[in-house]
């Protein structure tokens, strides 16, 4: 699974955007420019992330772009879905998945990639904002297993 340029380019935008939590705002291009994501992009993410209710953006002097929430309650589920949609790891699992593949009769395997899907985005959910700011070791440490996909013998 690769994330989008464009998510990724969120992402990094909304930590930049981020570091300047409390102190001045910063427009589209400054924060883009900071980041180094081309002002263009940088525009159009902005105007995905604060249609999202992620950033807020106030015109004129003294205004600018800032996080609609804290970093705390900001998830890259939350940035990757403004941008690319819902996270679903096969066509089956967006909302317009049912006739996504050329199979004539159900599918097997779309049960458990549901909760695989289920997995991978609970995982996303689980690092904020705030964890993009603090050192690396901050970030919740996943499971090593997932009792839930273990064979039993």
């Amino acid at each position: 699974m690769r994330l989008s340029s464009l998510a990724d380019y969120a992402v990094l935008m909304m930590r930049t955007a981020a570091t300047h939590c409390g102190g001045a705002r910063a427009n589209a291009a400054s924060l883009g420019a900071e980041a180094g994501i081309p002002v263009p992009t940088a525009q159009k993410l902005a105007s995905l992330l604060g249609r999202a209710g992620l950033i807020k953006a106030t015109r004129g002097s003294g205004g600018g772009i800032k996080l609609a929430r804290p970093a705390a309650a900001i998830t890259l589920a939350d940035i990757i879905e403004a941008v690319d949609g819902p996270i679903a790891l096969t066509g089956c699992l967006d909302s317009q998945g049912a006739d996504c593949c050329a199979l004539e009769r159900p599918c097997e395997i779309r049960p458990h990639w549901i909760g695989v899907n289920a997995m991978v985005r609970g995982t996303l959910a689980q690092v904020t904002l705030a964890h993009l700011i603090a050192a690396p070791e901050a970030l919740p440490v996943p499971p090593t297993r997932v009792p839930a996909l273990e064979m039993h013998a």
